[in-house]
């Protein structure tokens, strides 16, 4: 009966991207840095991904129509795949543990593995349950995701349209289950549709959240225990004995984003706000360049998008004990969205794809792509930190130094309301004079001078006068967003 609930469910069309124009620029030359490849698959492979992960001399991946695939030389001319496990309702992520690979069900984490060495699972096992779905549409659970203490947490997609079969508690949810099993602990409150979760080199967990009503823009945000996202759907649920967040009470509708901070018992601000068609749309999954896969930017977060097709990457800082940081592009032009994406072999980003119910660019509707790193440095703008008086930019390569003047930047802010509305465009837009700008002593980094700095607000900064030291080349992209929640001592 749970099964055929689900497929009922799946068939209902996903919720739609919001309306509005995306304006289209001709794209930069990034395939000369990243080259896309396509995996061939046969026709009856279809990979609508919900996540995967290496594992025994193979590429596992799970999909969306509940089955997992394993690939053989999925990196070569001739891969070989071959359905490992199938009846699984909708997982939608997949890690290694100790031989199992684990998954979320809608309504259960799992285990699996196979025991006899034959190519098929022969076991699953249940490790936690216990939050209930009433069968709308979108309930979905993303995951799972491990912690510095070994604990598994997952995210829970908040019901949207009609409420044909009553609610059901914990959606909206980020739920942790220890290491060993068993009860789940509800630890965040307030998500919307937060199909991306991974964890920080450093434990921590962090999740992606998609553009909506409570959600002025996507967003990416550490889930630490107690906090309250901003949707005050499931709000209800703080009052159950799981629950290890206070009810924030009644939720004001229309506070600008500073206030709501103030005013909203435990609201987390996102350390990175991703602004709308500038930079994606829908993020997905995400993952920390620890090894240098893609040199310029070790240590940074790169994140696929649902909508938009594209890879994109985010730098971050903790500033007065907060988490801030800046998103710029990286590369477009895959053939459907991501909702997935896992390292490979050094300089290789593995992309699932899919884009059933939600649409996306791209000429496919599901399939499995990876990006290359070709060797060659691009120049471009790295990285943007805050500093007292403005901000440092990092470059990849040595500027010209007399293209570094205040008119080669330019720079605007703006911020957003906090309203049970779809999305907010950007409220009380200003710009900013540049007033000074300082190379350093190695060449690659300047500090901006800008006037009339504030807290809580998102700041687009362009670098499209800056030049490189050999031959003048412009910038690949040349433009950042940053969110500026905390300001240095």
């Amino acid at each position: 009966m749970v099964m055929l609930l689900a497929l009922a469910v799946l068939a209902v069309p996903q919720e739609p991207a919001s309306p509005g124009p995306v304006t289209k620029k001709p794209l930069p030359d990034e395939s000369t840095y990243v080259e896309i490849v396509d995996v061939p698959l046969p026709p009856h492979v279809v990979l609508e991904v919900g996540g995967f992960v290496q594992f025994d001399n193979a590429l596992f991946v799970a999909t969306r129509r509940g089955e997992v695939w394993r690939i053989e030389d999925a990196d070569g001319d001739k891969p070989k795949a071959s359905l490992w496990a199938e009846g699984l309702m909708e997982p939608l992520g997949l890690i290694e543990q100790d031989g199992w690979l684990y998954c979320a069900q809608r309504a259960e984490l799992s285990r699996m593995r196979d025991s006899n060495g034959d190519g098929r699972m022969d076991e699953l096992e249940t490790v936690a349950d216990g939050w209930p779905i009433s069968g709308n549409y979108h309930e979905y659970c993303f995951g799972p995701s491990v912690a510095g203490d070994g604990s598994f947490w997952l995210t829970l997609n908040k019901p949207f349209g009609g409420e044909p079969f009553g609610r059901a508690p914990w959606r909206g949810w980020a739920i942790r289950i220890p290491k060993e099993g068993g009860s789940f602990q509800a630890v965040c409150a307030g998500l919307r549709s937060p199909c991306g979760i991974g964890t920080s080199p450093e434990g921590v967990v962090w999740y992606t959240d998609n553009q909506g009503e409570w959600c002025a823009n996507s967003k990416f945000t550490p889930l630490e225990v107690g906090d309250f996202h901003g949707h005050p759907w499931g709000i209800e649920s703080c009052k159950l004995p799981e629950s290890l967040v206070e009810h924030p009470g009644e939720v004001p509708d229309g506070l600008r984003m500073a206030e709501a901070a103030k005013t909203i018992p435990n609201f987390r601000l996102p350390a990175v706000w991703i602004p709308y068609d500038k930079c994606g749309r829908s993020p997905g999954d995400f993952v920390w360049d620890t090894a240098g896969n893609f040199p310029p930017f070790q240590g940074q977060v790169f994140c696929g998008d649902q909508y938009s097709a594209e890879v994109f990457r985010m730098s971050l800082e903790r500033v007065g004990g907060r988490w801030q940081g800046a998103c710029y592009p990286f590369r477009r032009g895959l053939k459907s969205g991501i909702t997935r994406v896992l390292w490979g072999k050094q300089g290789t980003l593995w992309c699932g794809l899919t884009n059933r119910g939600w649409g996306s660019r791209g000429g496919s509707v599901h399939g499995l792509q990876r990006l290359v790193w070709r060797g060659v440095i691009p120049f471009e703008l790295r990285e943007i930190t805050a500093t007292k008086k403005g901000f440092q930019l990092a470059f990849t390569k040595p500027i010209f130094a007399g293209s570094a003047l205040p008119p080669s930047f330019a720079v605007k802010s703006w911020t957003y309301d906090h309203h049970k509305s779809y999305g907010c465009p950007p409220r009380d837009t200003r710009s900013h004079a540049v007033r000074s700008v300082s190379v350093h002593a190695d060449g690659m980094t300047v500090e901006i001078e800008v006037a009339d700095l504030e807290l809580c607000r998102v700041f687009e900064i362009k670098c499209d006068g800056v030049l490189a030291a050999s031959g003048k080349a412009t910038l690949l992209h040349g433009a950042g967003w940053y969110t500026l929640n905390a300001a240095p001592e």
